[in-house]
C-alpha cells in the first residue's frame, strides 16, 4: 500500500533531495521519512501543498498532463489585472514563445489591494523600492491548471501584465491543504484522502485493505 504524506512546504526551500547550496524540501523530514519523493515540485519561494510518496505509480500517473489534474494556486501580483485578463489566462496565454502556449485552465478575481497593504510579504530585497510606491495597486486571484510548466503560473500571469510575488498552492487534485498544517509541518493522508487520491490516478482504490477505504 502506498504511503503519501501532505507538506505544508514553506518559501526558501528547493523541491529536491540534495543541493550543494541550498535547503532542500527533505531538510524537513523526519529520518524515517527520507525514502519518499515528490511529486512534482514548487519553485524554492512557492508556498502550501506538496506531496510525498513511496509509490512511484502515482508519481508518474498524476503529472501526465493528459490525465488533467488540477493544481489550484493563489496568489498576489503588482498591477491591476482585469477580468477580461483573467479570462484570456483561461483560454492560453503565450509561456515566453509563440510555441510555447499554455492549455486551457481556470481563473477567476478575488480583489484588489494595494503595495503597502502586503508590505509584510514583499520580497526583502525590494521591500524599500517598492514601498515607494505603496499605493500602487496588487491583483489578488486563483488559478487552476492541468500541467506542470516550470514557473508556469508566474509565467501566464507575465502574460497579461502581472508580476507575481506571492504564491501557494492550495489544492492537487481531489487533496486539499490542510491549514492547520504550519510551514514546515506534514502529516499522511487519511484513509479517505488517499482513496480519492487513487482514484485521481486510476489506481484501483480497493487495493487498500478494507479498514482504510473510503
Amino acid at each position: 500500500m502506498p504511503r503519501v504524506y501532505m507538506l505544508n512546504k514553506p518559501k526558501g526551500y528547493l523541491s529536491a533531495r540534495s543541493d550543494r547550496t541550498r535547503p532542500t524540501v527533505m531538510e524537513l523530514l523526519p529520518d524515517d521519512l527520507h525514502d519518499l519523493h515528490l511529486i512534482g515540485r514548487l519553485d524554492m519561494d512557492t508556498e502550501g501543498l506538496l506531496l510525498l510518496t513511496d509509490d512511484g505509480r502515482l508519481d508518474l500517473r498524476l503529472l501526465r498532463p493528459e490525465r488533467k489534474v488540477e493544481k489550484v494556486y493563489h496568489f498576489r501580483a503588482f498591477g491591476h489585472l482585469t477580468e477580461d485578463d483573467f479570462r484570456r489566462m483561461e483560454t492560453g496565454v503565450m509561456l515566453g514563445s509563440r510555441e510555447n502556449v499554455s492549455r486551457p485552465a481556470r481563473a477567476w478575481l478575488e480583489g484588489y489591494t494595494t503595495i503597502g497593504a502586503c508590505e509584510d510579504l514583499l520580497p526583502p530585497k525590494e521591500h524599500n523600492h517598492l514601498m515607494k510606491n505603496a499605493d500602487r495597486p496588487v491583483t489578488c486571484g486563483y488559478l487552476a491548471i492541468c500541467e506542470g510548466r516550470k514557473h508556469q503560473v508566474k509565467l501566464m500571469v507575465k502574460a497579461v501584465g502581472g508580476h507575481v510575488f506571492t504564491l501557494k498552492r492550495l489544492s492537487f487534485g481531489p487533496i486539499r491543504l490542510d491549514e492547520r498544517l504550519r510551514p514546515g509541518e506534514l502529516r499522511p493522508l487519511t484513509p479517505p484522502e488517499l482513496a480519492a487520491l487513487l482514484r485521481e490516478a486510476s489506481l484501483d482504490p480497493l487495493e487498500l485493505p478494507p479498514a482504510e477505504r473510503e
